[in-house]
């Protein structure tokens, strides 16, 4: 009986192997890509000109046989009644949209392996004579008069600056966490200089934030130093750096939740009254070190940095050269004219809707369009995604047609809310050759 079961046993195995060995592997599913392009290289086109966009669906690597893809065209997210559905040929279908008006045209495009699969998404943008895009509103009477009053209150706040050294990241660098006095909240940013850094040598660089509650970047000042800059990163909110991120996380839960619209029935309880005038005093701060080569001040910013780079080239004759990425606080008051705003959307974003009129006159004081149209430095660069919908391209050329001193603009055409490699690289360059490095 033990010869039996061990010789049952033994065939067992042997047959469980074999059909183990033997069973055909699972094919793994193809790998399905879909990209989206226009036909024009640059992207821009002319108004009532036909776009064409070429969407590409791949398996592996190689053109699709076959599929259909679904599509709908927006003015920049706003609906044209522009949808349908197209037939892939040799990998590629090409789908037609066209704009009667300066604007941008955005494709979303999706197409499912099969009704069970989750959709795949690719979106292409394209410029219809972006630099005639108006302005949507004028600048109130009184915008100068407004931020002139408000900078004078600022000037009689002592600053009383506070330096105290802090670990730098390179050996090269001396370093400080930095605090003074501002309206509301003090400016809070890590400084850095090059060590042993001769008077009046160098220029000044204050790099600011996107959205968001973090503290101060001591890398990115340090950085900037490294390259020859008098440099400090200013965190948005004056907060006190290097804190453990708990604790900025509980306050952009809680105190500083949704502070991007807080307030926004007054120009006086807009939150970002504060936020501007610590630009101002954060460049008093620079423009006193010794070492400040009496000439250059670049402000420096993507999102919500953009957003305080041109407000702070308006704000401050002192500023020479701002770079705006992707710039928030623009073309607030872009349903007027059926356009869609820029991040923080004091109107709301549902853009079918009549703004309330109270807000857009006090979102007017806080408007980069009304900014950019008083900067009085040597020159600046702006960024923009053809595909962003936080600060849509639309308002971003809003705001740059407004710019009346040597400026240039890299269209980061395939990216969203983000500077492409390639888009900071022109930034940085851009600010090297503003200072003469």
């Amino acid at each position: 009986m033990k010869l039996s079961a061990a010789i049952f046993t033994s065939i067992g195995l042997c047959l469980s192997f074999f059909l183990t060995s033997t069973a055909p592997a699972e094919t793994p599913a193809p790998k399905v890509t879909l990209s989206a392009s226009v036909d024009h290289p640059n992207a821009i086109y002319h108004k009532g000109e036909t776009v064409t966009f070429v969407l590409k669906l791949e398996s592996n690597g190689k053109p699709a046989t076959e599929g259909e893809i679904s599509w709908v065209i927006t003015k920049d997210g706003l609906p044209l009644n522009q949808s349908g559905k197209a037939k892939v040929e040799n990998g590629v279908a090409k789908v037609q949209g066209t704009l009667d008006e300066p604007g941008f045209l955005q494709i979303q495009a999706n197409y499912r392996p099969d009704a069970k699969a989750a959709p795949i998404s690719a979106m292409a943008g394209a410029g219809i004579d972006p630099t005639e895009i108006a302005r949507s509103m004028p600048a109130p009477s009184d915008f100068d008069a407004y931020w002139t009053a408000e900078k004078e209150k600022l000037a009689a706040v002592p600053g009383n600056p506070r330096l105290t050294p802090v670990k730098s990241t390179s050996d090269q660098v001396d370093s400080f966490d930095v605090q003074v006095n501002s309206v509301g909240a003090p400016v809070s940013g890590y400084f850095a200089r090059p060590k042993g850094a001769a008077e009046k040598a160098l220029p000044i660089i204050l790099t600011v934030h996107g959205a968001g509650v973090r503290s101060s970047n001591l890398g990115s000042a340090v950085g900037w130093a490294n390259r020859g800059f008098l440099a400090m990163d200013v965190n948005a909110h004056g907060l006190p750096n290097g804190k453990p991120e708990d604790f900025y996380k509980k306050l952009a839960d809680g105190d500083l939740k949704d502070y991007r619209t807080r307030g926004s029935q007054s120009r006086e309880t807009i939150y970002f009254h504060d936020m501007f005038l610590r630009l101002v005093r954060s460049i008093d701060f620079l423009t006193a070190q010794p070492e400040w080569d009496g000439k250059n001040v670049v402000v420096y910013g993507s999102s919500q940095g953009g957003f305080q780079a041109i407000v702070a080239a308006a704000l401050d004759p002192r500023v020479t050269f701002f770079a705006a990425g992707v710039p928030a606080g623009c073309d607030h008051s872009a349903q007027l004219l059926g356009r869609i705003a820029g991040w923080p959307k004091f109107a709301g974003a549902n853009h079918s809707e009549q703004p309330d009129p109270e807000i857009l006159k006090a979102a007017s004081y806080y408007d980069t369009m009304n900014f950019a149209a008083r900067s009085h430095a040597k020159g600046c660069i702006f960024t923009t995604g053809f595909i962003d919908r936080t600060c849509p391209p639309s308002s971003v050329y809003a705001t740059y047609n407004q710019i009346t001193i040597p400026k240039e603009i890299y269209n980061d055409i395939p990216s969203g809310h983000q500077n492409s490699p390639e888009a900071t690289s022109a930034m940085v360059q851009a600010v090297l050759r503003a200072v003469g490095k």
